[in-house]
């Protein structure tokens, strides 16, 4: 099993209500962050080109709960550690603070905490997701641009949050949560070469973007 969230760039606006969302849910010290949204761009469409022949589009970034992650393999105290699910995961009362991993992770994604001196990141919202939730960030997601789920069970079966349209006269923020979406059902056509990572150094991050007739730029 290896749980991941997939990421629809395409339908992204930058509107920051997964990092919003992720600090008011577990609480992120202010000037941290366990998810932030860069912007790529505005790029030239061709050589030459200038506005309005540019495109641009928004990428979010936290830990990509790796299948082999760097941070496991450089902790002392085997703090940090993967779950049956395929998440990363630190527990705090056996993290020093050495911050080994800050250092390893390929993402810069990892902090100490200078209150309790351990190092925090995305837990992948695992308190939410152990009882069936989806992860907050993908919860809010207003453009339904995220999606969760375990990526053996393919990509295309990762699920978000249901569309107004199909709650009837029910409009709670219970049933909002509770209504889900396929990617395969909701998303636009992609292809697999549609499909991008972060860069691999070894460590298969299990996060997922796709992005249609743009140039990635993740892997720079």
């Amino acid at each position: 099993m290896q749980n991941a969230i997939v990421t629809d760039l395409n339908r992204c606006v930058g509107c920051l209500g997964c990092s919003v969302a992720c600090k008011s849910a577990n609480g992120v010290p202010v000037g941290n962050f366990w998810n932030k949204v860069l912007r790529i761009g505005p790029t030239p469409k061709f050589d030459g080109a200038v506005c309005p022949d540019v495109e641009m589009y928004f990428l979010p970034m936290g830990c990509q709960h790796c299948v082999d992650p760097e941070c496991i393999k450089v902790c002392p105290t085997q703090a940090s550690h993967k779950l049956a699910d395929g998440s990363v995961q630190i527990d705090k009362s056996k993290c020093i603070g050495c911050q080994f991993c800050v250092m390893a992770c390929p993402y810069g994604v990892r902090y100490l905490n200078d209150e309790e001196k351990v190092v925090e990141k995305c837990t992948l919202c695992e308190q939410k997701t152990a009882q069936g939730q989806l992860p907050q960030c993908v919860e809010q997601c207003g453009g339904r641009a995220r999606y969760f789920g375990d990526l053996e069970a393919g990509i295309e079966n990762l699920e978000g949050p249901g569309e107004p349209a199909s709650f009837g006269s029910d409009t709670s923020y219970e049933t909002m949560v509770m209504t889900r979406v396929k990617l395969g059902d909701y998303a636009k056509p992609f292809t697999d070469a549609d499909v991008y990572h972060l860069p691999d150094v070894g460590n298969k991050p299990s996060f997922a973007f796709i992005l249609r007739n743009r140039k990635w730029q993740g892997g720079e």
